[in-house]
């Protein structure tokens, strides 16, 4: 498993993501109860994490493009320094009690559109950095190792925000950002050969679409994660810190029950480690069910030990998923057109998020928190089942390596 890190570039950016993670897993429920110490309202926080999703959708495919023209490393160095900034403004708001509403909207909006630009350069670098054989092992150390910080960030989060406010854990993520684009600097990737580079991003576009739409059971995940999205964002993470800090869960609870969330993503990730994984998409669908546990559980009851439970199950389904996805698009899509699947694999899953964070504050003010969560939990595993129906999804193998008898093709 520790072999790609043998890979120089790998290494540094293992080193670079590993710093990256410690601030990000606690800027998350920072800026959430950063905004409830604000305003207690639902909507409120809704637009505010919003205002982060929606210029992801719209920027995403312009990341895709820009990640395979100007190189991967550069595009996501540029990035981290960008969203570093805009992280520290945040935080220096919080902690002086001068942020209101839409302070963070402004500069969360700022911060999403950076995202946008570095996703799919993120998602697509792994090929360019370890040898095809490696990919499984490389996929499965960057889980764990975004497993253990995911562990610890949440936990550590939620004693700082009761301790000293969550403008410090906020602070964190943004000088993380920093040091994770100069870690980046030792990540070396050969320059792509591009043949008649053109000005216009449209044929680059088209060619990303073409690729999407030919590729049944990229396109048939991606309209299913539409609307799970949707739902994890609005009742889970949205109506979730809400129901929280009004219950004897509290913000403590909820950064143990994220905690756990990643707990699961750790033990399922050391499964994973020993375990090759055939039929990636089935085994990844099914893992997705579990993940509307947590929502059940957090619509039928406020024991923490319970959702800490339905959450840690749940982690465990997404990580089967998070690798058998990376390998589906690392196997099958040309390297040359990765970046860009990848952005409009991206857009398809994101699209709805903002809709979700906008419209669950209100139907949980109309039908009451638990009430909605659960619906949406229920809802979560009929939409999982309506995915694995097509044919696609559940046959695809895994691919050869290169020079294997039988390999698959790619592209």
């Amino acid at each position: 498993m520790l072999d790609p890190l043998r890979e120089r570039s790998f290494r540094f950016y293992f080193l670079s993501r590993s710093v990256n993670l410690v601030g990000t897993t606690m800027a998350g429920i920072s800026l959430v109860f950063a905004v409830l110490e604000v305003s207690d309202s639902p909507t409120a926080l809704g637009t505010v994490l919003a205002a982060h999703s929606i210029p992801m959708a719209v920027f995403l495919l312009a990341g895709g493009v820009i990640a395979d023209r100007f190189g991967r490393t550069r595009v996501i160095q540029a990035c981290n320094v960008l969203a570093g900034l805009t992280q520290l403004a945040i935080a220096a708001l919080v902690i002086s009690g001068a942020a209101e509403i839409w302070h963070l909207v402004v500069l969360t909006a700022l911060n999403g559109t950076v995202a946008s630009i570095s996703m799919p350069a993120l998602a697509g670098i792994v090929p360019a950095l370890v040898p095809r054989d490696q990919l499984q092992p490389a996929n499965v150390l960057l889980s764990l190792m975004r497993s253990s910080m995911t562990i610890l960030g949440p936990s550590v989060a939620g004693v700082l925000v009761v301790a000293v406010g969550p403008g410090w854990a906020l602070a964190v993520d943004g000088a993380t950002y920093l040091l994770a684009a100069a870690l980046l600097l030792g990540a070396r990737i050969p320059p792509r050969e591009r043949i008649g580079e053109q000005e216009s991003m449209l044929p680059e576009l088209r060619e990303g679409w073409q690729v999407f739409t030919g590729t049944r059971w990229l396109w048939v995940v991606v309209l299913g994660f539409m609307v799970l999205n949707a739902l994890e964002q609005g009742a889970f993470n949205t109506l979730g810190p809400v129901l929280a800090k009004g219950s004897a869960i509290g913000e403590h609870g909820w950064g143990l029950i994220l905690s756990a969330e990643a707990a699961g993503f750790l033990v399922m990730g050391l499964v994973l480690s020993r375990v090759r994984l055939q039929r990636p998409l089935l085994w990844g669908m099914l893992g997705m069910g579990l993940y509307g546990l947590p929502m059940v559980a957090l619509g039928t009851t406020t024991e923490t030990a319970v959702v800490i439970a339905a959450a840690f199950v749940g982690g465990m389904g997404v990580e089967v998923f998070s690798l058998g996805w990376n390998l589906a698009m690392q196997e099958n899509i040309a390297d040359d057109m990765l970046s860009r699947a990848y952005s409009y694999d991206a857009l398809g899953s994101f699209v709805a998020i903002p809709v979700g964070q906008l419209a669950f504050g209100p139907l949980a003010v109309v039908f009451g928190l638990q009430q909605t969560i659960l619906v949406a939990g229920l809802v979560y595993l009929v939409v999982v089942a309506l995915v694995l129906t097509s044919r696609a999804v559940r046959t695809l193998p895994r691919a050869a390596a290169p020079g294997t008898v039988g390999a698959a093709p790619v592209g």
